[in-house]
């Protein structure tokens, strides 16, 4: 269940800025479409639909309001996010590209946390809006993940996210379904509520480094995303009835 990397067209015709804003972003894990003028992102917009668009508002050619206009009569491109950028500080020109529709506007120079905020939101807000008014997966008119696979799915994002603190509201979001249906379907299927489960699944991963040969219990706790190690100890010997130390004793011996 690996996510798609959120697609922006940026339009920027400076070319060390575009460069660095395209490597930026792309390091922030977003997929980058740079153009240096309005009419040859326009004809790749026609064919192609990101998840948002950032433009330059002064350009040869076509500058970023007539693109944001020509963007918007498109249907399909209508509801996309549209971020300028300026150096021009007249207010009259940025009040005109909010009238306009513009979703939001960022002054030269910015700082880049500045502008991925502002990106992150936008896309947040859009994908609220989409999924207020979409189906829910897992309702009785869609066809539901069968238990093996809804426990693989959930164990997928545990692995792949199991040095962060993945909570109920992380995998519900993954899973495109509310924390308390979370909850009902992994006590259904497991006896457990799913702090327990989550707790659980980390420590039967330090078990099996333990058993591969790891004997190094802080370096057990980080790569478990346990909050403290005062807290890996606690739970695995909730979990095990014995500390960490004492089962690789155990592990030890048997060898």
């Amino acid at each position: 269940m690996r996510s798609q990397k959120k697609k922006i067209v940026l339009i920027e015709d400076d070319i060390a800025l575009g460069n660095s804003i395209s490597e930026l972003l792309i390091l922030n894990d977003f997929s980058v479409s740079w153009f240096q003028d309005g009419v040859e992102a326009l004809i790749y917009l026609k064919i192609h639909i990101p998840d948002i668009v950032i433009s330059d508002l002064m350009m040869p050619l076509m500058n970023g309001e007539e693109l944001y206009l020509n963007v918007r009569k498109n249907s399909k491109l209508d509801t996309i996010p549209f971020i300028i950028i300026t150096a021009n500080i007249d207010d009259e020109v940025k009040y005109r590209q909010l009238e306009n529709g513009v979703n939001d506007y960022i002054m030269k120079p910015f700082k880049v946390k500045e502008l991925i905020l502002k990106i992150n939101n936008l896309l947040d807000f859009r994908a609220n809006i989409e999924k207020k008014y979409k189906p829910d997966p897992f309702s009785k008119v869609t066809i539901k993940l069968s238990e093996k696979d809804f426990l693989s799915s959930v164990d997928e994002h545990l692995l792949k996210n199991l040095k962060s603190k993945v909570d109920i509201d992380d995998l519900s979001n993954k899973l495109f379904i509310s924390k308390s249906t979370l909850d009902k379907r992994i006590r259904k299927l497991v006896n457990k509520n799913t702090s327990q489960y989550i707790r659980e699944f980390k420590i039967q991963y330090a078990i099996k480094l333990i058993n591969l040969g790891e004997r190094n219990i802080q370096f057990l706790s980080d790569e478990t995303g346990f909050s403290s190690f005062s807290y890996f100890s606690t739970s695995f010997k909730a979990y095990v009835n014995m500390t960490p130390r004492d089962y690789v004793k155990t592990i030890q011996v048997k060898k």
